[in-house]
């Protein structure tokens, strides 16, 4: 599955990245790289939750806002999202 991401590169140089369609799961990185795995890392942790609460999983919305107002740079993109397999997630 793919989900469509916000990134944003702050004030501070840093970037944060956020899915609009799962309530903005996401996080953020020193570098633009750093934060797109740990954003998918997030999102994936985000769906296995909703899917062991027996909540829907969202689809992907690829429409999306972007608030610049403290944002030097962003950036659209869609992530390749892989489930994590059980054993890992119980560990």
């Amino acid at each position: 599955m793919t989900y469509t991401v916000v990134a944003i590169r702050e004030e501070d140089g840093r970037y944060s990245v956020m899915c609009p369609a799962l309530n903005d799961a996401g996080s953020f990185g020193d570098t633009l790289a750093e934060a797109l795995v740990m954003a998918t890392e997030a999102i994936a942790l985000y769906i296995q939750t909703l899917r062991e609460r027996g909540w829907p999983v969202p689809e992907d919305n690829p429409h999306v806002d972007i608030d610049m107002s403290d944002a030097l740079e962003a950036f659209v993109y869609k992530l390749p999202i892989r489930e994590i397999p059980e054993a890992a997630a119980a560990g």
